[in-house]
């Protein structure tokens, strides 16, 4: 495993973003663990998750991009993080966007989005915390592309849960892609976490043990991508 993985996992686990135990999710899943980007709270820490995720999309996409849009909530900050961590470390602006749950009615900047305005030719990356089933992108694509004549270039997501998606048997990633058009990628997926995590002490804790990995292995029975 790459050593930018094994550290991005670590730090998952130092922020306690990333949790084990049993959890219900969006999707109404019941998890034995939980990814939680609401957990990045101090400056270093959003400090660092802008970095790991500048540099997830530098690698994967290139710099031939105009917007970050990260869908609210979390979106929000993960999207400012990384156009500021984009400035720092590769030296482009990038702008960012994020959509309202509720359409502002008021003020100049009145409407259904934060930050940067779309504009017809923009070539958009989509950021979010984590994709399950796909069920927040198909929230969200339908805004992007009734906002403005955008591409979207591709998402990023921090870990890929790397489970079937709403509609077929297939990683909620690739469903993404396959139904909308747009390469999807993850910094990490689950099955890294495993591989670093199975019994190996980090920091004197061991955060997957047998138990766990079973309840792990069990959830995958059932949600598993084919």
């Amino acid at each position: 495993m790459e050593q930018y993985k094994k550290e991005f996992i670590e730090f998952m686990v130092d922020c306690k973003v990333l949790k084990f135990g049993d959890f219900t999710l969006k999707s109404g899943r019941k998890s034995p663990f939980f990814m939680n980007a609401g957990g990045y709270v101090t400056g270093s820490q959003l400090m660092g998750l802008g970095e790991y995720y500048a540099k997830a999309i530098h690698d994967t996409y290139g710099d031939d991009f105009d917007v970050l849009f990260g869908p609210a909530y979390k979106g929000i900050p993960i999207s400012v993080v990384t156009a500021i961590a984009y400035s720092k470390l590769y030296g482009k602006e990038v702008r960012y966007c994020s959509d309202r749950k509720e359409e502002k009615d008021h003020g100049a900047d009145k409407g259904s989005f934060l930050g940067s305005k779309l504009q017809d030719g923009d070539r958009v990356i989509m950021i979010e915390d984590v994709t399950t089933s796909g069920k927040s992108i198909e929230e969200t694509v339908p805004k992007v592309k009734g906002a403005a004549n955008v591409e979207i270039v591709g998402l990023m997501v921090s870990l890929n849960r790397m489970e079937k998606g709403l509609n077929s048997d297939k990683c909620a990633l690739d469903e993404v892609k396959e139904t909308y058009g747009f390469p999807t990628a993850a910094i990490v997926d689950m099955s890294d976490v495993v591989e670093h995590l199975y019994n190996k002490p980090y920091k004197g804790e061991v955060y997957i043990d047998d138990t766990l990995k079973a309840a792990i292995d069990a959830y995958y029975e059932q949600y598993g991508a084919k």
